[in-house]
């Protein structure tokens, strides 16, 4: 049985019983996975920034106060990882995956569909590649991840108000460039 909680976990970890990270690793190393394969489309590189992500969590573990979500300040983390490697590789292409991804945004087409279901995940991934990486981070950590706008706001160090309004243009804008893409074909 694994009762312990996350930030109970962490807080282990930072006194020195540096095992328990491993028990960290196994809940999130997949949503941290998703979260910067989403953002960076190369799942190759994403593995990599994963382990970097939980490097960082021994190497910053002093950091953790406990206070706050444990998540929110693991994203936090990530998103830095994420700047990181985007500085270093100087933007590589982006390429997404969005099928499972599709749902979350915006409803989902029929199965027995598979061609046209191909053709519009075809145009919803280009749509996504166009967001700024902006628009991109909160619709994945919105849609895909499915964080509360809270916890958004506190990875993002903003306001929930200003965390919805993204979210809301940022669905604009990805509706506008899928139904321009679509009716372009």
């Amino acid at each position: 049985m694994n009762a312990l909680t996350d930030n109970a976990l962490m807080l282990r970890v930072k006194a020195g019983d540096l095992n328990r990270m491993g028990l960290l690793f196994e809940r999130y190393h997949r949503e941290l996975f998703g979260f910067l394969y989403h953002m960076s489309g190369r799942p190759d590189v994403s593995e990599d920034m994963v382990q970097t992500v939980f490097y960082r969590m021994l190497k910053y573990r002093h950091t953790f106060t406990g206070n706050g979500a444990f998540r929110t300040w693991m994203y936090h983390l990530a998103r830095n990882v994420l700047i990181d490697t985007v500085q270093q590789n100087k933007r590589s292409a982006h390429h997404y995956d969005v099928a499972d991804f599709a749902d979350r945004i915006g409803g989902g087409l029929p199965a027995d569909e598979s061609l046209h279901r191909e053709q519009e995940l075809a145009l919803l991934r280009q749509a996504l590649a166009k967001l700024s990486d902006e628009q991109r981070e909160v619709l994945v950590l919105s849609r895909y991840q499915e964080l509360k706008y809270d916890e958004i706001a506190r990875i993002l160090d903003t306001t929930e108000g200003a965390v919805k309004v993204r979210v809301h243009r940022a669905m604009n804008a990805l509706k506008t460039i899928y139904l321009t893409s679509e009716h372009e074909r």
